[in-house]
Parts: C-alpha cells; sequence; structure tokens
C-alpha cells in the first residue's frame, strides 16, 4: 500500500504546485483527474521519485521512501510510465524488457510482452529506441516495459496519449490483465471517462490539492456535472466524440 502523507511541493524559484495531499492507494485501479494544470502529473512524478516532496512523507507497505531516488523505488517495487516516454538511442527494444524485468528475457517473453500491447512483435523485437519510432508506438513499447516489470504499484501519466489509433478498449484489457498478473495497484493519470471508468476510486486533483476523492459511482456524476471540472469535463466530452466516431 501507498500512503502519502501531507504532501507538498515547490519549485526552486518557491511556487507551490501541490499542498497538503493525503491519500492511500491500495485499490486495484485508482485514477488521478482534474483540470489541466492542477498538479496531476507533478503528483506523479513525487510518487515515483522524480521530484522530492518539499513537506510530507511518502510510505510504501509502511516503510518510509520520501528521499528514496527513483531507482530505488523502483528497486522496491514502484514503475513509472512517462505522459511523454524517451528515446534511448542504441537500446533495442528486447533490451529495454530485459532491464525492466530483471533478467534476460528470451525472444518469446518479449514477444507475449509487445503483443499486449498490440504491436507485432517481429516487427519491433529487435527495434532500435530511435527516432524512427512513433510517439505511439513508443508509448506502447513503455507500456509493455512496465508489464515485464511487474511492480506492486504501477503509476501511468495520461498512457492513453498518442494511441487513438489503438482502441481504448485494448489499453483498458491491458490494465486489467496487468492487475491479475502482479496483483499490484496501477494509478492512472486521465481525463478520459473510459479510463475512469474502470477505476475503484478516482481522485480530483484541482489547484494542488485534493477537490473530491471517492468511488466512480460518487465521483464521476459529479465531474461531468460540474463547471468547475473545466479542462476535465471537457476531455471527457471530446473522449465521447471520439468514441462515436470510432
Amino acid at each position: 500500500m501507498l500512503e502519502l502523507q501531507h504532501i507538498g511541493f515547490e519549485t526552486d524559484d518557491n511556487k507551490e504546485i501541490l499542498h497538503d495531499i493525503s491519500l492511500t492507494v491500495s485499490e486495484r485501479f485508482v485514477a488521478v483527474t482534474g483540470p489541466n494544470g492542477g498538479g496531476k502529473s507533478t503528483l506523479a512524478k513525487v510518487i515515483a521519485g522524480i521530484y522530492k516532496p518539499t513537506s510530507g512523507r511518502i510510505l510504501l507497505d509502511g516503510q518510509d521512501i520520501t528521499d528514496l531516488s527513483i531507482t530505488d523505488r523502483a528497486n522496491l517495487g514502484i514503475s513509472y510510465a512517462f505522459q511523454q516516454p524517451v528515446r534511448f538511442k542504441g537500446l533495442q527494444v528486447k533490451d529495454l524488457l530485459s532491464l525492466a524485468a530483471g533478467k534476460n528475457t528470451s525472444v518469446t517473453e518479449a514477444c507475449s510482452y509487445l503483443s499486449e500491447v498490440g504491436l507485432c512483435a517481429r516487427d519491433y523485437v529487435d527495434r532500435e529506441l530511435n527516432d524512427s519510432l512513433s510517439g505511439g508506438e513508443l508509448k506502447r513499447i513503455e507500456i509493455a516495459m512496465v508489464l515485464a516489470r511487474g511492480s506492486k504499484l504501477s503509476v501511468f501519466d495520461e498512457p492513453e496519449a498518442g494511441i487513438d489509433l489503438w482502441s481504448f478498449q485494448n489499453l483498458i484489457r491491458v490494465f486489467e490483465n496487468m492487475y491479475e498478473q502482479t496483483r499490484g495497484s496501477i494509478l492512472i493519470i486521465s481525463h478520459q471517462e473510459r479510463i475512469l471508468n474502470i477505476a475503484d476510486k478516482i481522485v480530483v486533483v484541482k489547484n494542488g490539492g485534493i477537490d473530491k476523492i471517492g468511488t466512480r459511482d460518487e465521483i464521476l456524476p459529479a465531474i461531468l456535472g460540474s463547471a468547475d471540472a473545466g479542462s476535465a469535463a471537457c476531455s471527457v466530452l471530446a473522449d465521447k466524440v471520439e468514441g462515436v466516431r470510432a
């Protein structure tokens, strides 16, 4: 279980981004949503260890990990998928999956992970992670990397970005399969209603703090019906329109 206790974060020029965030993550799927610029991605980076909070504590299964690096947190079982995946020139897809799994992954295993995210394995397993790959391809490979790692807690920052040609239903299936394999919690930063609909708990982050928290039945109607939801409501509406087009 992940526990955030009164987390705050300020930039080097003393701009407050997060304030007094207290949250537990023990459910299967937890979705974090809210207006753009509200602090969602910063919160994800604080959990992963990319940013160190300026106040509060972070506990993983009772252990204080507040001061641990992203590498140390990864070793304890926290995986993080960037909103914009990183390119690793000179590194092949199979090598990346091996690094994530912590072992020399066989071609068969690598192909299995790639197939899970809708990629034809024979076309990608030996590809280099460079500019020849599109953003959507990199996003799927990164999700495959998290699958290979099998973490206690997997954090995804807007995983739907860049994969518009790949159905949301497949993305949701990947998350469900990931849970079945790892039994670890999955925290997803997202505006999309179809992702929010699988969440056991929804957290609305606004102006750097928690605005609402509860089950999807409690929170989703409030997001859809509240003018204060702003960008989040617009994104959900856009998702519905895209679904109709599909």
